[in-house]
């Protein structure tokens, strides 16, 4: 897929979208951090983080049986399915593939296209040879010739496994459909209209002017005009589809329905812009341009889609803008769905995530990240810079045995390198999610110098009463290691981190409590410091902080 081009639009300050809203918010238009949890934006300078925050958002999908299953429900691919079963032992075709004319009719009434009795419908026809077509652009029909140099048409070896519903076969199949049907969408076989008539009227009027060079040369420029025109639909298209995709992150595969208008402004309005009114006609624009588009990809189930009524448009003028002008009365829920509504199915992320790993596109799934043991799992997270941590950590902890996948995630916190403080912090996520079951394996690890702070914070946090309190080298330790992991978890968000450091535990001596935090052995002892002394409302304190992360730079 072509890369996006899309202007971006206005992002909240923090936080993801609502699952269930439609509006200009997409995953892509927010902060890394706030998608994600800035885990791969440690070390990173602010170019290295434009790139990253492009990158797309991970999305769950059906298992590969249940879309399958959804890819032969399709009707023109079930269609395809019946015709190239129907050939079986082998059908006469003519010289070109095509079926024969006695044969169109039966394959409309083959189809349920057509009534059983009389004559079949023009548009039956049509709709079967179009399967028909599909079937031999797949292979599920394969043409061949005789001895007696007769054309005929049999089953490829595809159609014995898609019939059977072995689920690579049947996806494959669809995706190549789905490809064609894509490539067909963005054909242009002639200029737009307005082009071709702007065309005749300059030839006409041109009284005077030099003829063309020959027939060849204005041919050759008439094709080059319809291939720019093509490159442009498909890039357009490809620019809808990601956005579609990106939607579909934070929501249930086939959930979200996106205004066919919210749609055309993510791609044309600029970022924190209102709609002007030459904007509001260029939404229009792109509407009516992506309009027949969808509606060919809907054929494949590759989303759901209901077109822009035709009513809308005028003969002479086309369709009003959106909303009919600036300032005008937001459009009710059924009038704004006459301008058309699009969504994204199951099968469409499927094949749209296929598209842009082809492109080189970093397009994980949800529950990637858990397939390996704790150390793959939290490496992973805190490497990957799009990832959803809390449902990476609950896929890995469902349907593992509580006691052992808490010994398993404690043991893969240890140590001093740049993330263990964050491979800390998502543990403590995910023993909250086993829950109390996870306790005997915390209380094992009570007197650990790096995990032993955390675990009683934990088991204080789980209601027990009987948990020592810890060492005051160990108190300290926790402290930094805590702290390091919110610095790197914002990403150095100025906001948030005051709030952080507002809970620290700073007593009316902030010299005394910084003289014995610079003391601590943490690899990031110096950058929690140097945090506090710069973000500190309180002017002592920072004063302190700063002295103090001095001697700490100073120390190591």
């Amino acid at each position: 897929m072509a890369g996006r081009r899309r202007k971006n639009a206005g992002a909240p300050s923090a936080g993801a979208p609502d699952e269930g809203a439609v509006g200009a918010v997409l995953p892509a238009d927010l902060e890394l951090q706030d998608l994600y949890g800035a885990f791969a934006a440690h070390g990173l300078d602010d170019e290295d983080l434009d790139d990253a925050a492009v990158l797309v958002p991970p999305v769950r999908l059906p298992a590969e049986s249940e879309l399958a299953d959804q890819a032969k429900a399709v009707p023109m691919f079930g269609y395809a399915l019946k015709l190239a079963r129907w050939t079986a032992p082998h059908r006469e075709v003519d010289e070109f593939g095509d079926l024969t004319g006695p044969d169109r009719a039966p394959a409309a009434r083959l189809l349920g296209l057509a009534p059983e009795q009389g004559e079949a419908p023009e548009e039956a026809v049509v709709e079967a040879m179009r399967a028909w077509s599909l079937a031999c652009d797949l292979d599920l029909i394969e043409i061949g010739t005789t001895a007696a140099g007769e054309h005929v048409a049999i089953p490829g070896p595809d159609l014995e496994p898609a019939e059977r519903g072995d689920a690579e076969t049947v996806l494959e199949l669809w995706l190549t459909a789905a490809g064609i049907v894509r490539e067909l969408a963005v054909e242009a076989d002639s200029l737009p209209e307005e082009e071709a008539a702007e065309e005749a009227a300059e030839r006409a009027g041109a009284v005077g002017e030099p003829e063309p060079e020959s027939e060849d040369d204005d041919d050759e420029e008439r094709l080059a005009r319809v291939e720019e025109a093509r490159e442009e639909a498909a890039e357009l298209l490809d620019e809808a589809l990601q956005v579609l995709y990106e939607t579909t992150a934070f929501a249930d595969p086939g959930t979200e329905t996106v205004p066919l208008g919210v749609l055309a402004a993510l791609l044309v309005v600029p970022e924190g812009e209102e709609p002007s009114e030459e904007l509001l006609g260029d939404i229009t624009d792109v509407m009516v341009a992506l309009d027949p588009m969808l509606n060919d990809l809907a054929e494949l189930g590759v989303l759901d889609y209901r077109p822009i009524d035709p009513e809308l448009f005028d003969e002479e003028e086309g369709p009003e803008p959106l909303g009919g002008g600036v300032g005008d009365e937001p459009l009710d829920e059924e009038e704004s769905a006459r301008f058309g509504l699009v969504r994204l199915t199951p099968l469409g992320q499927y094949g749209i995530r296929q598209w842009l790993l082809e492109d080189g596109y970093d397009a994980p799934l949800v529950g990637e990240l858990a397939q390996g043991d704790a150390a793959e799992l939290l490496r992973g997270i805190c490497e990957a810079a799009n990832v959803l941590p809390e449902e990476e950590l609950q896929v890995w902890v469902t349907d593992r045995e509580p006691v052992d996948a808490a010994r398993e995630l404690l043991a893969a916190s240890r140590g001093n390198d740049a993330y263990a403080p964050m491979r800390r912090m998502l543990s403590r996520l995910a023993l909250g999610m086993i829950g109390r079951p996870a306790e005997p394996a915390v209380r094992e690890v009570l007197d650990d110098p790096e995990l032993g702070g955390a675990a009683r914070a934990w088991l204080v946090d789980l209601g027990a009463t009987d948990v020592p309190a810890p060492e005051r080298g160990m108190a300290l330790w926790t402290v930094i290691d805590t702290f390091a992991a919110q610095l790197l978890d914002t990403g150095g968000d100025a906001e948030l981190l005051r709030e952080l450091i507002a809970d620290l535990p700073v007593t009316g001596n902030p010299a005394s409590y910084f003289g014995e935090l610079w003391r601590v052995d943490h690899p990031y002892t110096a950058d929690v410091l140097e945090a506090v002394g710069e973000l500190h409302l309180d002017r002592t304190v920072a004063k302190e902080a700063r002295k103090a992360a001095f001697k700490a730079r100073s120390k190591s």
